[in-house]
């Protein structure tokens, strides 16, 4: 009995560490992406001072967002997924072709949803299988994955496919205006008031977001909600944090290390289509390298590599502090690719100490 109490006190010790090392690096984080915000708003200014600019850094990483929340989940319990970056890119042409060929029906675009997210389910179960039950190594079978997400796409289509589907430039052409209060017209009449700023000719211009944002925030909040009041949640964690720990609590360490590989290739499934929508076409060359992006927002958001500390929200950090960085840079005139490419690696390298010094931490705390 007093051994069985002494496991559950040390493991809800353990679980307070993980938790505070895991709000130290969000905050690190968060208070990071604020100060470069702040100090291109103020040394940079062009652009930077308009709503538009930070919305447009949502934007364009709507679907990265969503690959690292999915990355974020997979490296919590200690592994690590390579494929989703290809699994984007052959969403976005099996969609695209599908969309365009000939005699649809009126119901392309909703089947078209299903394909995306029937192409990321059948890459996370059959690599999470490989992974959790069969016990390969996560970053040959992902390589394995990737490989096989180019090959497929390159067999759909060689060339670039540009989508005209009715419904589809529809929904890709919705954008969400962002409310910001009220007023009343001369008439009476009470209004909203959307936030925005004016142009070159003194005309207001309102800002907005595509839809592929609303997607990636709906999925960030479900996911955060997740891993903060369910029993899986708390088990990618504790799978993460120890696996002879988490079997000695009657987790199901491989059903654990499955699901978070099926979510992360459901997320690139999602991320895939969120990213169609926002290039209106597929082609070989989309999402080249964002397996590598949601890799650095998740360490730059406060995932280890080790498993077992992270935080969902700190992958949209993560994704904000690093479009920042590029866009810094390349406001900068520095549009030469090696200077971005140096940048981010120079984050990288932060953040990886910190999570060492982090580390060294923990286990000082265990002894």
């Amino acid at each position: 009995m007093s051994t069985n109490s002494n496991l559950l006190g040390g493991n809800k010790l353990k679980n307070r560490v993980m938790l505070s090392d895991t709000n130290l690096l969000l905050i690190i984080n968060i208070v990071v992406f604020l100060v470069m915000y702040v100090c291109a708003i103020v040394f940079l200014k062009s652009g930077f001072t308009k709503p538009q600019t930070f919305l447009n850094i949502l934007n364009e990483n709507a679907s990265l967002l969503i690959l690292s929340c999915g990355m974020t989940l997979v490296m919590l319990t200690g592994g690590i997924d390579i494929s989703v970056g290809q699994v984007t890119c052959l969403v976005c042409m099996a969609c695209a072709v599908f969309l365009n060929r000939e005699g649809g029906t009126p119901y392309d675009l909703e089947i078209s949803m299903l394909i995306a997210i029937g192409i990321g389910l059948a890459f996370g179960i059959i690599q999470g299988y490989l992974v959790a039950y069969l016990e390969f190594q996560p970053f040959i079978v992902t390589l394995i994955g990737m490989t096989l997400a180019k090959g497929l796409t390159t067999m759909i289509s060689h060339d670039r496919v540009a989508v005209t589907q009715p419904r589809f430039e529809a929904l890709c052409k919705l954008e969400i205006n962002i409310p910001c209060g009220f007023t009343r017209t001369e008439t009476g009449e009470i209004v909203p008031l959307y936030l925005g700023s004016a142009n070159k000719l003194g005309e207001w211009v309102n800002a907005h977001v595509e839809i592929g944002v609303i997607i990636a925030l709906a999925v960030l909040i479900l996911l955060f909600v997740m891993l903060r009041w369910t029993k899986l949640g708390r088990s990618f964690y504790a799978v993460g944090g120890n696996n002879q720990s988490a079997n000695m609590l009657g987790i199901n360490v491989k059903l654990t290390k499955f699901l978070s590989h099926v979510l992360c290739g459901l997320c690139a499934g999602i991320g895939g289509y969120v990213f169609f929508l926002h290039s209106r076409s597929g082609s070989t060359l989309h999402a080249q390298g964002a397996e590598m992006n949601a890799i650095a927002s998740a360490i730059i958001g406060g995932t280890m590599l080790s498993g077992g500390v992270g935080n969902i929200v700190g992958a949209l950090f993560g994704v904000l502090s690093l479009s920042t960085i590029k866009s810094i840079v390349a406001s900068l005139g520095l549009q030469d690719a090696w200077w971005t490419n140096i940048t981010v690696a120079g984050m990288l390298c932060i953040f990886l100490i910190l999570q060492s010094v982090i580390l060294s931490r923990r286990n000082q705390s265990k002894k």
